[in-house]
């Protein structure tokens, strides 16, 4: 990983969150006050595809500074590397090999080619993104006015895609329990924007070969059905009868919100029940899920399943005092990618558990609360128990506060590793080993 190219990317980000912040807080992008400190946490959950909000995105914003915020979250869901790209073809209509590892880093691509790859990502978004609006508006029509519907069809059909969790209903999704085809069609939006790009076109390309796929396309499609399932399961099990959540709705609609939740809870942000009732046991173990995240390459954030199966399958066959190396379908894992698995894991726990305490000893609030603020900022989910209304729990934070959870957005978009190399810079090349000798563990 390039320490030059991480670093222009992280740049990249700071000045679109900080100017997104600027534009979002003049008058006429918002209505009544608005601080800069909330512009700025408005600007880097947009950019950085979360959705925790400190003010209404509905209320506290017009037209054109929800236009804004759509724009962040498009810029941020496919890389804001893709629209300079875009601007540099269109001006000189090639790129230098520094320019192409630049993009390869932001868009977490497989190899160097990458304007075809850009092209079929740009193509792979309008796509989703358009059908979905289509549906949505279809039905927000039977509602709103036409106009409405386009817009509200549209806006969060885009926001879903991305994996970024804002709305433009107070309360989210919750007027919609009963609505299957809202619901599963941004539940749709959010598994394939999870799914990341280059797996979503190695589906289509092998669509009559599905024995050609990869083993990361693989767990991915395997890792995401388990997750939502477990997380399905998870759900019923504990709030079944709870009176604040599942508890009046019907069998139907129970099953129907799991696998809303189920899904939203790991990526997205959307939520069509009151999060703050839900259990203690749910806002812990929902914990696990948002860290989980989704797949590499995608719109959404978190530790991402690959690396996580990748440590699961490493520790069964190390509990299994296994003679042979990990192995997933027959391929057999290499160690420098179970090392950087490792790496992921203890490194995410650790931004997230050192970023909680800080919070917990600054803010005065409830630790299991601020945990899953800390969590779903990290993931880049934008879930959040709340603050005894429609915002964010972050809402509730000082400006101290506010910005660890913009760290930590920004750490989660920009990836621990990327994220890392910013904070420590890039060793220096040493060309020599020292002795081995045996630790006992």
């Amino acid at each position: 990983m390039e320490y030059k190219y991480v670093k222009s990317i992280f740049i990249g980000y700071l000045l679109m969150i900080f100017l997104g912040g600027i534009i979002l807080a003049l008058p006429i992008c918002h209505k009544g006050d608005l601080s800069f400190i909330d512009s700025i946490f408005t600007a880097a959950s947009a950019a950085c595809v979360t959705g925790l909000s400190v003010t209404s995105t509905s209320e506290n914003f017009t037209l054109l500074g929800d236009l804004i915020i759509l724009a962040l979250i498009q810029m941020g869901g496919i890389g804001y590397m893709s629209l300079v790209v875009i601007f540099f073809i269109f001006i000189k209509h090639s790129l230098n090999i520094d320019e192409k590892r630049a993009l390869k880093l932001s868009l977490e691509l497989p190899n160097l080619h990458v304007i075809s790859f850009l092209k079929k990502i740009l193509l792979s978004v309008l796509l989703f993104e358009l059908i979905g609006a289509i549906v949505l508006s279809l039905q927000f029509f039977k509602k709103y006015d036409f106009l409405d519907s386009l817009w509200y069809g549209v806006f969060h059909s885009i926001s879903a895609f991305n994996n970024a969790g804002f709305s433009l209903f107070s309360d989210s999704f919750s007027g919609f329990q009963d609505d299957a085809i809202i619901l599963i069609t941004i539940s749709f939006l959010v598994i394939f924007g999870g799914l990341g790009y280059f797996v979503l076109i190695e589906i289509y390309e092998n669509r009559r070969l599905s024995r050609r796929y990869t083993i990361n396309t693989k767990l991915m499609i395997i890792g995401t059905l388990i997750l939502i399932v477990a997380g399905m399961i998870l759900f019923l099990s504990i709030e079944w009868n709870n009176p604040k959540t599942f508890g009046p709705l019907s069998i139907y609609e129970k099953i129907l919100n799991s696998f809303f939740l189920s899904i939203n809870f790991r990526t997205s942000g959307f939520n069509s029940i009151d999060i703050g009732s839900l259990k203690e046991s749910s806002l812990f173990f929902s914990t696990l899920f948002m860290m989980t995240g989704a797949g590499q390459g995608s719109t959404a954030g978190g530790m991402k399943i690959t690396t996580v199966a990748i440590l699961i399958v490493t520790v069964l066959y190390i509990l299994k005092e296994s003679n042979q190396q990990p192995s997933i379908f027959k391929r057999t894992i290499e160690q420098k990618v179970i090392n950087r698995a490792l790496a992921i894991i203890i490194c995410s726990s650790f931004f997230v558990l050192f970023a909680t305490l800080i919070l917990v000893e600054t803010q005065n609030l409830p630790f299991l609360k601020i945990l899953f603020e800390v969590t779903s900022a990290f993931g880049t989910v934008g879930l959040s128990t709340g603050n005894n209304g429609i915002l964010s729990f972050s809402q509730q934070f000082d400006t101290f506060g506010k910005s660890v959870i913009i760290v930590m957005m920004l750490a989660g978009r920009l990836g621990v590793f990327g994220f890392g190399l910013v904070l420590l810079g890039k060793a220096k090349t040493k060309h020599y080993k020292y002795p081995t000798e045996r630790i006992i563990i």
